[in-house]
């Protein structure tokens, strides 16, 4: 019987038709006995021998994809190997416990963050958990190497490694029960341009190998078992997706320009050397925010000035001559680090983070930006410091950054001398203050997520009032504006980083703005190109100028309806 479900969040858009294949787990679930002292010795001899076989697959696989080598460094990770043993130890668990209880910490700590790229690796600390698991209890999971036909994927949740693993040529499209937008599922999807529907509850309830499954991921809806009718209509909704991809890829080869010749940069957004392999064959024009805080966080210390070069370095030999905007570390907030104490804070968002940490720590800053200087010499690296919300700070921080170039020149090391500096603008203090910022730094990028959670004073995982959380509020705008105004007064360029940058809404008010640069997730430029080349700058700015004006979040949501 034909059945249809609707679904709030799309992953990734596309419309497809095809049998199901639905992913059957092993059981996974740790014993909850405990163990006595006598027992110790060999539980922790069971969980090191668990990872040297996972050591040993991963190294195998690692040779194939690069998902498996950052899963071989957590793997022997000495704060999870030493997080497991100490349980065993400490607290008489056994090694299964012991091993789900410590991976589910580590993995609710990125979970909680409020970036995307962190959260990410959420998702690897519960894959490397599932392949110690699968060791200790001798069971495999091989459920998707199954795959031999065409098939709409549907599972409780993916791995990162399930990509790896899979028969990519097979797949039409995922469902998942569990995960949301900014799941690995979901990006994953939109990196591969695969549709993608996830959060969806209770599917593995409805719906069994081999079920006809008809999914539309752009507007959120699953027909499971379609008749006649609904095969021809999605029949010819594929037709229609699949043209307006082709003008998609056709348009991504084209300026990013309005009809009256306005032009703007499409920058993307990333967190790895991997991220940038995966945007570049979206056309994109540089990188707006490369997120450091990768490199920190999958350590088991502060990485040394050479660890970070050889990073920065790739990634500006990768962008070939176009812009790299590197971030400075911007952690704390919900972003912490195993091996610093960052003490305990009430409101960690408004506390020790970003560049106050790296003020404190000059030690740390000035090894990043030692190494971020010296990677310069191989492409068009630019620094960008997070969270300014002083002169003073500012100034500081070029004060360091000249101490370093000066102890480069000693040492006959090279590095781009004319290298461009700018910040964030993601408080309100950085608004207010833009036109002195303007005159001290090369450009501002304007990080709207927190802008809008420190404008309106509301935190966005409060569920009471996520509600409130609106880029789109008149005291968010204008903030906005106002940044672009005192950038341009000043001569500077003015790019967003944040979420916003892509949203089809904001396009046209942030075009009439007058921003330089847009950048987003690398999926996302060909849908902004293909919007702004449809629309002319002389409509966008009166557009923008009207939403100005506007002291109702509902007035401007009626203009830009």
């Amino acid at each position: 019987m034909m059945k249809t479900i609707s679904v709030k969040r799309t992953a990734s858009k596309g419309v497809v038709m095809g049998k199901a294949y639905v992913v059957k787990r092993p059981d996974l679930s740790a014993d909850r006995s405990m163990i006595n002292d006598s027992a110790v010795a060999a539980e922790v001899a069971r969980y090191e021998a668990a990872v040297e076989a996972a050591k040993a697959d991963l190294a195998e696989l690692a040779e194939t994809n690069a998902i498996f080598g950052a899963h071989l460094e957590l793997v022997q990770d000495p704060t999870l190997c030493d997080g497991v043993i100490d349980k065993i130890k400490g607290e008489l668990k056994n090694a299964e416990l012991s091993l789900e209880e410590t991976v589910d910490m580590f993995a609710a700590i990125f979970e909680s963050m409020d970036d995307e790229y962190m959260r990410e690796r959420g998702a690897d600390m519960k894959d490397v958990g599932k392949r110690l698991m699968c060791k200790l209890k001798g069971v495999e999971d091989n459920a998707l190497s199954a795959i031999h036909e065409k098939v709409i994927v549907v599972a409780k949740d993916l791995a990162p490694s399930d990509t790896a693993v899979m028969n990519l040529e097979y797949v039409l499209g995922f469902i998942t029960q569990e995960g949301g937008v900014t799941s690995h599922v979901s990006i994953m999807a939109r990196n591969l341009n695969l549709p993608a529907l996830v959060g969806v509850e209770g599917i593995l309830d409805e719906v069994n190998t081999g079920d006809m499954i008809a999914m539309d991921a752009k507007v959120g809806t699953i027909i499971l078992n379609p008749d006649e009718a609904a095969v021809a209509e999605y029949t010819e909704k594929m037709e229609i997706f699949a043209k307006r991809e082709r003008e998609l890829a056709e348009i991504a080869l084209l300026p990013a320009e309005t009809i009256d010749g306005k032009t703007v940069e499409l920058f993307a957004n990333v967190g790895s050397i991997e991220d940038i392999k995966n945007a570049l064959p979206h056309h994109i024009e540089g990188i707006g925010l490369f997120r450091t805080e990768f490199l920190y966080m999958e350590n088991d210390h502060f990485p040394t000035e050479e660890e970070q070069f050889e990073v920065y370095k790739e990634a500006a030999e990768l962008l070939e001559g176009k812009e790299v905007i590197i971030r400075t570390l911007d952690i704390g907030g919900d972003k912490s680090l195993t091996y610093f104490d960052f003490g305990v804070e009430e409101n960690p968002f408004l506390g020790y983070r970003a560049i106050r940490i790296c003020l404190d720590r000059e030690d740390v800053f000035k090894t990043q930006l030692r190494a971020l200087l010296r990677a310069s010499a191989y492409g068009n690296i630019r620094i960008m410091y997070p969270m300014v919300i002083s002169v003073e700070e500012l100034d500081r921080c070029n004060a360091l950054l000249t101490e370093c170039k000066e102890e480069l020149r000693a040492e006959g090391k090279a590095f781009n001398e004319e290298i461009v500096v700018g910040m964030m603008i993601e408080t309100p203090s950085s608004c207010v203050l833009a036109d002195e910022f303007a005159k001290r730094v090369g450009f501002f990028s304007i990080g709207t997520n927190d802008l809008t959670q420190y404008t309106l004073v509301v935190d966005r995982g409060n569920k009471k009032i996520s509600n409130m959380y609106n880029s789109f509020h008149p005291s968010v705008l204008r903030n906005i504006k106002r940044a672009i105004d005192c950038g341009h007064a000043a001569g500077i360029k003015v790019g967003m980083c944040g979420e916003f940058a892509s949203d089809p809404k904001a396009l046209k008010v942030l075009l009439g703005f007058g921003l330089d640069e847009f950048s987003m997730s690398a999926g996302a430029v060909s849908e902004v190109k293909a919007e702004l080349r449809s629309t002319t700058y002389a409509a966008a700015k009166e557009l923008a100028d009207k939403v100005a004006q506007c002291a109702y979040v509902k007035e401007i949501e009626d203009l830009l309806n």
